[in-house]
């Protein structure tokens, strides 16, 4: 993804902010943040350049940068092989790429209530790994990871 593409709103890597960001909007977000950031409806991605201190709470999160700050998405995370990440992830959905960095707390389940076996299979929480084949360095490509394992209700 080039910065800013399929986003309605972008915020540059020379950007620094502090406060609360909150509405209704796909945001990139590459510069320094420190604060709240609130994307309720919404798809949050964290540039390669970002450093992020913040709560966030968004349908998706894709993080490329640095975050230390909790993650609640309702939808999917996504570390990517540059994600640094600490903090606590409360989310349905998580993709982790080879060579991201966690440190913290996940949980998936929805919203921040545990998935039951009653509820739809569709709202099952999933955690795939992304990994690359180091020996030919092909790009990240998507594949189930077995070394993960979701415990539901």
């Amino acid at each position: 993804m080039k910065p800013g593409e399929g986003v309605n709103s972008y915020i540059g890597k020379e950007v620094v902010l502090r406060g609360e960001i909150a509405g209704t909007e796909d945001l990139f977000l590459d510069g320094h943040f420190e604060g709240i950031v609130n994307l309720e409806d919404s798809r949050l991605t964290i540039g390669p350049n970002a450093v992020i201190h913040a709560n966030i709470n968004s349908r998706d999160v894709v993080v490329l940068g640095s975050v230390h700050g909790n993650i609640v998405a309702s939808g999917r995370v996504e570390l990517r092989h540059t994600a640094n990440f600490v903090g606590d992830l409360n989310s349905l959905h998580l993709v982790v790429e080879d060579g991201a960095v966690i440190m913290g707390r996940i949980d998936l389940n929805v919203a921040g209530r545990a998935v039951t076996r009653s509820e739809d299979r569709h709202a099952e929480p999933t955690l795939h790994g992304l990994y690359s084949d180091v020996q030919d360095k092909k790009e990240p490509r998507a594949e189930k990871s077995d070394l993960a394992v979701a415990s539901i209700g």
